[in-house]
């Protein structure tokens, strides 16, 4: 039986989760249509499962890893290969929410690796879906399912979590301790990335000797594959941009920012004409908003998911929407300046390290709070370049592109610190396996 304030948590959880559910269902079904793929294996978000899903999961002892997007599918699936190599008679089920993190992950399914949609965290769903993995451990990344967790705890599975705190969330967990801290203490284990976080997450009620840092695995995950970047350099030929052309990418951009990117682009051009930029929303179903915001601005403005090699040869372009999926580690490899979105008109940033381990310098605006350490570090030892406001991020835009050893020393710089997370996920992995 669970401790007495993790079922007043769960009971509290339950109470709510219908009436929170029902309340952002319009807008879960909205980005489903957006993005599309969404009844593709729809059953499995409520634990229910095709006869021959059941018998692929009903061979072998399975470790369940749960993830949410794209970015924790990415780490997830080099965790799983760690796994793999610690635990060689094990089979990996890796769940995923959105159809674009199943998207990335599917291809990599093998004989010991199934690819899954998390079910949604109902008691008696997650039970289905606990009956129908049968799994041996749970793994979660980045974000806790409650009812997942006790159901699988009320099964005696060790539970462990590799979380990401940033101070929003850690904010949030603390002003709702008394909910929080009973879940957090069912845990087996927790790999902390940075040391900073051993005490947060003991303030959070996590147990001092569950608590194991390990590193930014997420970073340690960030190498570019490298695997198509010949073939993005053909097609930025076709779209007339000269391998030697200077490179402006918009990285994981939000609402606004790639408004900014573009404007910049018009400036940055009366010094450099052959100046491109390439724009890689977080969430590509904003595509369409985006080419209408653009259009006023007169950019010719190519769209990734409706190029091919084969056919028509595309036009001449300024600039290109990239609308597609999994495909921004090896454009960062492209570039020559890489901007991190969600820092200038949102709040938080996205995963900087990635560019970073691609060898690109990186400039970012004033929030990016959700990468705290790694950031400061960077500052403190000129590695990275932050800007205030749209002005500052085209000033210093024209003192990076006119100075070629400057870049390289950024790159080199953050790549130099970022090496600090080297390993993490080997880490994590012991750490996630020992437990229980």
């Amino acid at each position: 039986m669970l401790p007495a304030d993790a079922r007043r948590s769960l009971f509290i959880y339950n109470l709510f989760f219908p009436l929170v559910f029902v309340a952002l269902l319009p807008g879960f079904l909205l980005r489903m249509l957006r993005r599309g793929g969404y009844r593709e294996k729809f059953r499995q978000r409520f634990g229910r499962y095709a006869p021959e899903e059941r018998a692929r999961l009903a061979r072998g002892e399975w470790i369940w890893l749960h993830s949410i997007s794209v970015g924790e599918t990415l780490l997830a699936l080099k965790l799983a290969r760690q796994i793999r190599e610690r635990e060689p008679g094990k089979c990996i089920a890796l769940s995923v929410t959105t159809s674009t993190g199943f998207a990335v992950a599917q291809p990599h399914t093998n004989d010991w690796l199934e690819i899954i949609y998390n079910p949604l965290d109902a008691p008696w769903i997650v039970r289905a879906a606990l009956d129908a993995v049968r799994p041996v451990r749970l793994i979660f990344i980045e974000a806790i399912w409650p009812n997942l967790l006790a159901a699988a705890k009320r099964r005696g599975l060790p539970v462990t979590f590799l979380p990401r705190l940033s101070p929003r969330s850690a904010a949030r967990f603390r002003r709702a301790r008394f909910f929080t801290g009973p879940i957090f203490r069912l845990l087996d284990a927790l790999a902390a990335a940075e040391p900073e976080d051993r005490e947060a997450w003991q303030a959070l009620g996590v147990e001092p000797a569950r608590l194991h840092v390990t590193g930014n695995a997420k970073f340690d995950a960030a190498a570019p594959t490298g695997g198509r970047t010949a073939e993005f350099r053909a097609l930025l030929r076709d779209l007339g941009v000269p391998d030697d052309a200077p490179i402006l990418l918009g990285g994981s951009t939000f609402p606004g920012e790639e408004r900014i990117l573009a404007d910049a682009l018009r400036k940055l051009r009366a010094r450099w004409p052959a100046l491109f930029l390439i724009l890689v929303p977080r969430h590509v179903e904003r595509a369409a908003a985006i080419l209408a915001e653009l259009e006023p601005t007169g950019l010719r403005l190519a769209v990734r998911s409706r190029l091919s090699t084969r056919n028509q040869k595309p036009e001449t372009s300024d600039a290109l929407l990239v609308d597609t999926t999994g495909e921004l580690r090896d454009w960062y490899t492209l570039a020559t300046v890489v901007f991190m979105g969600k820092s200038l008109t949102a709040t938080g940033g996205q995963n900087p390290v990635e560019p970073v381990l691609a060898g690109r310098p990186v400039i970012f605006g004033p929030h990016m709070e959700n990468f705290a350490p790694i950031v400061a570090r960077w500052l403190a030892g000129d590695a990275a370049v932050q800007v205030r406001d749209a002005a500052e991020l085209r000033a210093q835009l024209a003192t990076l592109f006119a100075d070629a050893p400057r870049r390289a020393q950024l790159a080199e710089r953050a790549r130099a610190i970022a090496a600090i997370h080297s390993g993490a996920t080997e880490r994590a992995a012991g750490v996630l396996l020992g437990a229980g």
